[in-house]
């Protein structure tokens, strides 16, 4: 199997099972057994052996020959040999320790970069560019925007010097005597059926009512009794 398909297959794998800090590095030129190391982070002994099983299938599917698994008992650290290339799957704290990096990463192999870049933007939903909006047209003839709004301002200012000046509302002023309603003064019927009209009050006057005749008749007999009981008195 051709390497680069190899290491592509190898990648998918550990990426389908979620691998972490997934790194490539060419080594043809350290030595001759491989040709490539890749390292990988698992973060528990469950997550490394899936991803060495990842690995396994999807090899054996497409035809690749695994030569052998090591480190599956334990899951801290699995070995997978491909023939030409070699996969380290390794827990975080064991990879920490063990530097493979520092041994084997002269050569680190970007690997998949426009592979995953094409995933992503295939993922990701297409946005439809908005059409441009028209200028507004004055005329016959398309005008921008802002020639549009200068001239609506311009119309709106002729509108307003043709209209008529308002005239300001002139409001009455009135004084307190104006204000208050002169009352009519009302007739009255006396004793006798005589019908006395009352004299116009004016205001802030007093009113001076005229005697009636039964009022004066009486008055005068009272007048008589008084001068004869003193002259009874006096004698």
């Amino acid at each position: 199997m051709d390497i680069k398909k190899l290491q592509s297959l190898v990648v998918d794998a550990l990426e389908d099972v979620k691998a972490q800090d997934i790194q490539l590095f060419d080594t043809t030129h350290l030595t001759s057994l491989f040709d490539r190391v890749l390292v990988a982070s698992g973060t528990s002994n469950r997550q490394t052996k899936a991803l060495a099983a990842s690995v396994r299938d999807k090899v054996k599917e497409n035809g690749g020959n695994i030569v052998s698994m090591e480190g599956e008992g334990t899951g801290e650290w699995v070995l997978v040999d491909l023939g030409d290339m070699v996969v380290h799957i390794m827990q975080p704290a064991i990879r920490a320790y063990y530097r493979l990096e520092e041994l084997w990463g002269d050569k680190p192999i970007k690997l998949g970069a426009e592979k995953r870049v094409s995933k992503r933007t295939a993922s990701e939903p297409e946005t439809e560019e908005k059409p441009k909006r028209a200028p507004r047209k004055t005329a016959g003839k398309a005008a921008p925007l802002e020639v549009t709004y200068d001239m609506m301002a311009i119309q709106t200012t002729l509108e307003d010097e043709k209209k008529p000046a308002r005239k300001p509302r002139t409001t009455k002023v009135t004084s307190d005597t104006d204000s208050t309603p002169t009352r009519k003064p009302a007739a009255r019927k006396t004793a006798d059926g005589t019908t006395v009209k009352a004299a116009k009050i004016p205001t802030g006057g007093r009113v001076k009512v005229a005697a009636t005749k039964t009022a004066t008749a009486s008055a005068k007999q009272a007048a008589e009794k008084r001068t004869t009981t003193r002259k009874k008195a006096a004698e």
